[in-house]
């Protein structure tokens, strides 16, 4: 029951942008753009600049870059073999290769192991932040029909503000920079606005599609991918990693979440698949009421 009390307000925030959408009417891409360059950045800065770094940034950073390539991969072999076109092969990385640690997975972790494990899930949260402003951009750029290959997409990332913030906070953080009481302020309601604009944005998408029209054969590789392969994959990984149970544990479970809610704002912004990528978030977070208490079982 617990469970369910920690997603009913994930599935609350998407209600509300969808009933937005519905009956108001937005220009979602608008939105996305103000979530993308202007708040998403404060929170990646707040992320970096409040988390304290040790050893265990080093093991969860080649585990989620790892966890990411390998998945990538996989997606590059299905795209081969069912010749997809670049813009299809870029929405299914969107869709497969990143998950949701932050407004979903942190609070799982903090229900299963506690302020224990809340510290550890935060670290993962910081990494895969800065995965998704990174890798997730690139192929998002790469994806988008108006691209102009890997040069353009590299271009994007460099343009991307939360690359910037997360440095910007490292150095204040090493450095013992001091906001000062307004300016904390002023970033703590900029941050804590964030995800949830984010939420709504993928609930207003998701009011503009069409499931009937999606391709259902893309969705299932992809929400197999997401919500399956994921975690197997992290299993292996955490076999060769230094790091003690409940770390591994929370490694597994975290890359059990469903896709994660920034990937519909990169495909919005860059046209890479916007209704496959948001439909793809929506069915693997419905979906993993169902995975995840499975995965739970396997692993604790």
């Amino acid at each position: 029951m617990e469970f369910f009390q920690v997603l009913l307000p994930i599935f609350g925030i998407f209600a509300l942008g969808f009933i937005g959408q519905k009956k108001i009417g937005f220009e979602t891409k608008t939105i996305s753009t103000m979530a993308l360059y202007l708040m998403s950045p404060v929170l990646v800065f707040r992320t970096f600049y409040t988390t304290e770094f040790d050893l265990n940034y080093l093991y969860m950073t080649m585990y989620t870059f790892a966890l990411c390539f390998v998945i990538i991969i996989i997606v590059y072999l299905i795209a081969f073999v069912r010749k997809y076109s670049t813009v299809e092969t870029c929405g299914m990385i969107l869709a497969s290769a990143f998950m949701n640690n932050g407004n979903y997975g942190t609070p799982v972790v903090l229900l299963l192991f506690g302020a224990a494990g809340l510290d550890y899930a935060i670290v993962l949260m910081v990494i895969q932040s800065l995965v998704m402003c990174t890798v997730g951009v690139y192929y998002a750029a790469k994806g988008s029909p108006e691209g102009k290959g890997v040069r353009s997409a590299i271009r994007a990332v460099q343009r991307m503000p939360m690359v910037y913030a997360a440095l910007l906070g490292v150095v204040f953080q090493l450095f013992h920079v001091p906001l000062g009481s307004s300016v904390q302020q002023a970033v703590d309601l900029v941050a804590d606005a964030a995800i949830p604009t984010i939420m709504i944005v993928l609930g207003m998408q998701l009011a503009k599609i069409s499931i009937g029209n999606l391709a259902k054969d893309k969705i299932s590789l992809s929400l197999l991918l997401r919500l399956a392969v994921s975690p197997m994959i992290a299993y292996m990984l955490t076999l060769f990693l230094p790091v003690d149970d409940m770390m591994k544990q929370i490694m597994i479970i975290m890359a059990a979440m469903p896709t994660a809610a920034n990937t519909t704002m990169y495909a919005l912004q860059f046209n890479t698949e916007p209704d496959f990528v948001s439909s793809a978030t929506l069915i693997s977070t419905s979906l993993s009421l169902a995975t995840l208490p499975v995965i739970f079982m396997i692993v604790l």
